[in-house]
């Protein structure tokens, strides 16, 4: 099992300085199975998108995707956030109220990849659309360019199903050295 990191122990902390080992052992599981259930978006529509990539490779020549990242924000990560936003700091609090737990950066060489990665994506029927913003036809004011893009998609375990939201940024090579 793995272990939770000495700055990952606010998922812990609940005031209660007398927390039993058992508890602790629970609130573990709990973080590692939440982490997993992140992880397993993230490999799901990475697999996704680089069908995608295969299949433009092929009818247009070319590859769209330069290349991915990936990450899942860690349990400390998540709970800072969490705590400025005024949420309640707990798991279930953090997969109701935050869409960035598990993100995904794409970085396309050309404009036009972007629209179109996102449009096949999306159009998938397995994967809901939950919100998108355009910084690329909406630049921030600091100059910021992205194409960002919540999705929820299905997870099947062994013994249930659950719904869980990415986010995907999608960017040029030079939108992402700008940033």
């Amino acid at each position: 099992m793995a272990q939770v990191k000495e700055n990952d122990k606010i998922f812990l902390d609940r005031g209660d300085m007398n927390i039993s080992p058992e508890v602790v052992e629970e609130k573990i599981e709990e973080i590692n199975e939440t982490l997993l259930l992140y992880r397993s978006a993230i490999k799901e529509v990475k697999t996704k998108l680089d069908i995608l990539d295969d299949e433009l490779k092929i009818r247009r020549k070319r590859n769209p995707i330069e290349y991915m990242k990936s990450r899942v924000k860690t349990p400390g990560s998540i709970m800072e956030k969490l705590r400025r936003r005024g949420f309640e700091m707990s798991i279930e609090s953090a997969k109701k109220n935050l869409n960035d737990i598990a993100g995904i950066r794409v970085i396309c060489s050309f404009v036009g990849d972007i629209y179109d990665i996102a449009e096949m994506l999306t159009r998938q029927d397995d994967i809901t659309l939950i919100e998108e913003k355009d910084y690329i036809k909406n630049p921030k004011p600091n100059g910021y360019r992205s194409l960002h893009l919540v999705v929820e998609i299905p997870i099947f375990f062994s013994d249930h199903e659950e719904l869980v939201r990415v986010e995907v940024q999608i960017r040029t090579i030079a939108m992402d050295f700008w940033a």
